[in-house]
């Protein structure tokens, strides 16, 4: 019997001038914890973006990595193919969360202190709305067959 041994890869994003974070880029799905062999986990990359990188989202059908610097205001987009980052966008205040739908190529993120989400169209990397919603939105989730979006609102105790 032959075993497929399955290798997380985490891409790092450093804060500017800060101590290095690391996040999953891809991991294995299995049922139970997920347990890969030290030896099979790895550092690709090391990228820069803005200060206090909060959410992390990509687009595997573009190779596009977007994270929410909650410390800037921005969210960095990221190039998956050349690990650079390929622009970097104006958002409200704190962002932190991001979810993608890959079928429209559109992102959101959540402003916390704004109460709002912005609406980020990938190809033109710019927002194209910004949607007032509940009081310190969080977590933010889309359905890309339905195109709904769902948004945590911290303080509100909603969705």
């Amino acid at each position: 019997m032959r075993v497929i041994q399955r290798c997380t890869i985490l891409v790092t994003v450093a804060m500017a001038g800060l101590a290095t974070v690391a996040a999953p880029a891809a991991a294995a799905s299995a049922p139970g914890p997920l347990r890969a062999p030290t030896s099979c986990i790895r550092v690709s990359a090391t990228i820069h973006v803005g200060r206090s990188p909060v959410g992390v989202a990509a687009n595997r059908k573009t190779n596009t990595v977007y994270v929410a610097n909650g410390g800037s205001k921005t969210v960095a987009v990221i190039s998956g193919r050349t690990n650079t980052v390929t622009a970097t966008i104006s958002v409200g205040r704190s962002p932190g969360g991001v979810a993608v739908n890959r079928k429209t190529n559109t992102v959101y993120v959540t402003n916390g202190i704004d109460h709002t989400v912005s609406v980020i169209s990938g190809r033109t990397n710019t927002v194209t709305a910004t949607i007032p919603v509940g009081s310190f939105p969080r977590g933010v989730a889309v359905d890309p067959k339905t195109n709904t979006v769902y948004v945590t609102n911290d303080v509100d105790d909603t969705v």
